[in-house]
């Protein structure tokens, strides 16, 4: 079967997890290069070039295997340009140790492996990101005579790791290897059918692809799935004794059709609508309404004007070609939020509006939308709900919000619990005339996971490894010396 023809339909539906580069490696025993891997800058659809037949179709030809693994990339550190794009590949003459990976998530020791590598001088990175880093830790453990089952080599690599790193891997023998981190802090779905078996970061991937959805598992952290051959296996490589998924794939990341760990996303962004309408305290009179900033809101929106018994209503019309801003890089971020929504003023003038949304992070696009509903909507008041409690910490493992000083919170907060007083001098900044966030444990109550069961870092500030904790208080000493720059990248050159 030529597998390859799927990858870019997979990696379409989880364009949402990253839009900087796309690419796929493709293991075919017929060719004299085995591993063959294609990647540039850009979406799925401009990679790949799938608005060009001629040119799609010539791809795939050239690309075809029985074998494949893809990637979109999300830039936590590192360049946007394609040296950074993945799967990275490492050629060697033997073929176990000639592979290729993917990789999800953000390693919070990064530069203390980083420094582990360069202290012997006969070693060189080329890029400053700790996806080479990965690379060479995998190579380190098939290097020699030696050929460690997979569970051995991610064993050992797993004891090296501090953070977030699933990863997907194929080598010259074919084998492809599916990993999750013992903390299970990114998702990872997979499902088998007859012969064909695939795994992908959302399971909205896997259902479009035509797996049932009762065929479709999440691999359960600090678990492999390795098909080497017509053998399928899953196996334990390392101890899991607590769980750390990242609440932030419900609340925004992750697509809204998506069901991971058994929780589906669109039923928890539905409850935390719910969550903000019993909260609710505003006069509701004939002319209120429920906007949502689409996409990631619409579902809690929904919910809360429901559960209020007002209309939600489509007051902003998004640019669908403008992508996620949050997702961008902070140079294209204003000039996107600009131009990413349309107010309607037909919908709008005249309404008090309660706008929902997911999240504030930075406040770029909020600020930008809430000038132009006001301007071109001809809004009466604007009340902005926030479907999340105040993000008042740095991300370190695979969400690009890593200092304190580019969030919105805390400045407001300075380490003091939410107050009335505090959402009203947040709701004047932005321009709004009220604000109001969700408490913490409605993000569990929501989600459905035990509060201990989630990475909740970015809400409290208590992380749940050793380097994400020491990089936190080195990004507090960044706040107060105003010291500049992702607090792992200013680590790495000290």
């Amino acid at each position: 079967m030529e597998v390859s023809r799927l990858v870019p339909r997979m990696l379409l539906d989880i364009q949402n997890r990253g839009q900087l580069s796309a690419g796929m490696t493709v293991w075919n025993p017929d060719r004299s290069q085995l591993l063959t891997t294609y990647k540039e800058v850009g979406s799925v659809s401009e990679v790949f070039r799938m608005g060009h037949r001629g040119k799609y179709e010539s791809l795939m030809e050239q690309h075809t295997g029985r074998a494949a693994i893809g990637h979109v990339r999300y830039a936590t550190c590192g360049a946007e340009d394609r040296g950074y794009a993945q799967p990275l590949e490492r050629p060697h003459i033997q073929k176990r140790k000639w592979f290729a990976f993917g990789f999800n998530g953000q390693l919070a020791n990064y530069p203390a492996l980083r420094a582990e590598i360069l202290a012997d001088d006969d070693n060189h990175l080329a890029r400053d990101n700790d996806t080479e880093v990965i690379m060479h830790a995998i190579g380190k453990e098939l290097s020699g005579d030696a050929d460690p089952d997979p569970i051995e080599m991610l064993a050992a690599i797993s004891k090296r790791f501090d953070g977030a790193w699933n990863i997907a891997m194929l080598d010259a023998c074919g084998r492809m290897i599916v990993a999750r981190d013992p903390l299970g802090i990114r998702p990872m779905e997979y499902a088998q059918l007859g012969p064909l078996v695939a795994a992908a970061s959302e399971s909205v991937a896997l259902l479009n692809l035509g797996f049932p959805a009762e065929s479709i598992r999440s691999l359960e952290p600090g678990m492999a799935l390795i098909v080497d051959g017509t053998k399928v296996r899953i196996e334990r490589f390392a101890e899991s004794s607590k769980r750390a998924h990242c609440f932030f794939e419900w609340v925004y990341f992750a697509n809204v059709a998506s069901t991971m760990d058994d929780r589906s996303v669109y039923l928890a962004r539905k409850r935390l609508g719910e969550e903000l309408a019993r909260l609710e305290t505003i006069t509701i009179d004939a002319d209120t309404v429920v906007v949502p900033v689409p996409d990631t809101s619409k579902a809690a929106a929904d919910a809360m004007a429901y559960r209020l018994s007002i209309p939600s209503v489509e007051g902003l019309i998004r640019n669908r070609y403008t992508g996620r801003t949050f997702i961008d890089g902070a140079s294209s971020r204003r000039q996107k939020a600009e131009t990413k929504y349309t107010p309607l003023r037909e919908v709008l003038e005249g309404k008090r509006v309660i706008l929902v949304e997911d999240s504030i992070v930075r406040s770029t696009t909020m600020k930008v939308l809430l000038g132009r509903m006001r301007s071109l909507g001809l809004v009466r008041e604007i009340h902005v709900r926030i479907a999340c409690p105040p993000i008042i910490a740095p991300c370190f493992y695979g969400i690009d919000m890593s200092t304190i000083d580019e969030l919105f919170a805390p400045a407001f907060l300075r380490g003091e619990p939410l107050t009335e007083e505090v959402q009203a001098a947040m709701a004047a900044r932005l321009g709004a005339d009220s604000l109001r966030y969700l408490p913490i444990d409605s993000v569990a109550r929501s989600i459905g996971f035990d509060a201990v069961e989630m990475c909740q870092a970015c809400l409290t500030g208590h992380y749940p490894t050793p380097a994400g904790a020491q990089l936190y208080k080195i990004a507090l000493n960044q706040l107060s010396s105003g010291e500049a720059g992702r607090t792992y990248e200013a680590t790495a050159v000290r």
